[in-house]
């Protein structure tokens, strides 16, 4: 499939900053972190050590993904957040447009996931050799063939919501890598957006909230 980057060119939208973190809100059709070839250096990361270099990357979003992601501003923070991610602390709220009338009104996909080599980066499902990943999901609407999704990541995988339903039948709308072609052509971007965010802040213990609204 052709693609040329062509990230969008807006101003950093900063949900919060104090001594310890930052949380973004990322747009839809900028990397998270750059890329190899020098057409990909731009990218949320570059974007916020630019503005803030002490920042660190701990977690990433896909490219065609917006919504939120925290970054921390010295390595003792960093590490922190990342264990908080890797013992599955941090709470993560997603929406998604889906193609289709997805029935029932919640459920739970207990899929495992590896990347498929020949075609990377899209992953597939794999009994055998895939790693664990389930995702939860809750109708929020209905309506125009389609169906609007809260989805609720209990693990990390790359590119786990989109695998995910896509092997339910219902893939997420403008999703131009798992999406057949008629339902890539209803957005010009993915619609799927990362819109809460809970996790502990490390050098207090303080609870954090983050809502982001979502943009379609």
């Amino acid at each position: 499939m052709d693609f040329v980057y062509r990230p969008p060119a807006e101003p950093l939208h900063i949900q919060f900053r104090d001594q310890g973190l930052l949380v973004v809100n990322k747009p839809a059709g900028l990397l998270s972190v750059p890329g190899r070839a020098l057409e990909h250096r731009d990218s949320l990361e570059s974007r916020i050590r630019a503005e803030f270099p002490a920042a660190l990357l701990v977690h990433r979003l896909d490219m065609d993904t917006s919504g939120l992601m925290v970054f921390a501003l010295d390595k003792d923070v960093q590490r922190a957040l990342g264990r908080q991610f890797e013992l599955r602390q941090v709470d993560k709220v997603y929406v998604a447009l889906v193609s289709g009338d997805l029935q029932p009104d919640s459920g739970t996909v207990d899929l495992p996931l590896i990347v498929d080599w020949p075609n990377r980066p899209l992953q597939m499902v794999d009994y055998e050799r895939g790693r664990p990943a389930q995702t939860g999901w809750q109708v929020l609407a209905r309506g125009q063939g389609n169906t609007r999704v809260s989805l609720h990541p209990k693990t990390g995988r790359s590119h786990q919501l989109r695998v995910h339903m896509q092997a339910l039948g219902h893939p997420i709308v403008g999703d131009r890598f798992y999406a057949p072609a008629e339902v890539v052509a209803q957005s010009d971007r993915l619609l799927l957006h990362a819109t809460r965010l809970c996790l502990t802040h490390p050098q207090t213990g303080e609870p954090l909230e983050f809502d982001c609204p979502c943009p379609f």
